[in-house]
């Protein structure tokens, strides 16, 4: 007699658990973006004190990881992009925000757990760096974090807002949808008057 094996359960949707992620590669290349920068950061601050090196390979990361968040790992993760349009004529900037449509792709609830969780927190881990090196005396750190900061929060509030744009548009859409729908139910109803008459 065979001893069934009990089967492992799996995690529920939504878990912190990238083998349920839809897009594990862009999951895990996101990920390790956003921790790399922040441990060669402590690293140096920490362990060496060849600075110039530190922040190069920083730099390097926070930029490599502002470029893939902003453009590849938000869009496949959670179905937002945004970008940055100048008007030639007046120079003026204005934010541009993009989601995919309702119902055309499904997003994986690990996937945006784990996309908004990395996305406010770190710029809450670079404040708390700024406050050791300061503890630290360590005031030359500072810039790094500066810029750190600004390319972090740049991406939180345009994906916030992207997010916010993207559900007032889903609103909008289904009551111009149900709006619609309830047109063209009255406007097949009048028609139906006018042909009984005939």
């Amino acid at each position: 007699m065979e001893q069934s094996q009990p089967q492992q359960q799996q995690p529920p949707a939504g878990s912190l658990s990238w083998r349920l992620s839809s897009h594990p590669i862009t999951l895990l290349t996101f990920l390790a973006f956003r921790v790399s920068s922040l441990l060669v950061y402590l690293f140096g601050v920490i362990f060496t004190d060849n600075m110039v090196l530190i922040f190069i390979i920083t730099i390097l990361l926070l930029a490599a990881d502002f470029y893939y968040l902003k453009n590849i790992g938000g869009r496949r993760l959670v179905g937002l992009r945004w970008w940055n349009e100048v008007d030639a004529s007046t120079g003026d900037s204005q934010w541009v925000f993009e989601s995919s449509e309702p119902g055309t792709k499904a997003i994986n609830a690990t996937d945006s757990r784990f996309f908004w969780l990395a996305l406010y927190s770190q710029p809450v881990l670079w404040v708390a760096l700024a406050i050791l090196a300061i503890v630290r005396l360590k005031f030359i750190w500072l810039p790094l974090v500066a810029i750190a900061l600004a390319l972090t929060i740049t991406n939180t509030l345009a994906f916030s807002r992207c997010d916010k744009f993207s559900q007032a548009s889903n609103i909008a859409g289904s009551a111009l949808y149900s709006g619609n729908l309830a047109g063209s139910i009255a406007s097949n109803m009048v028609g139906r008057l006018f042909t009984f008459g005939r």
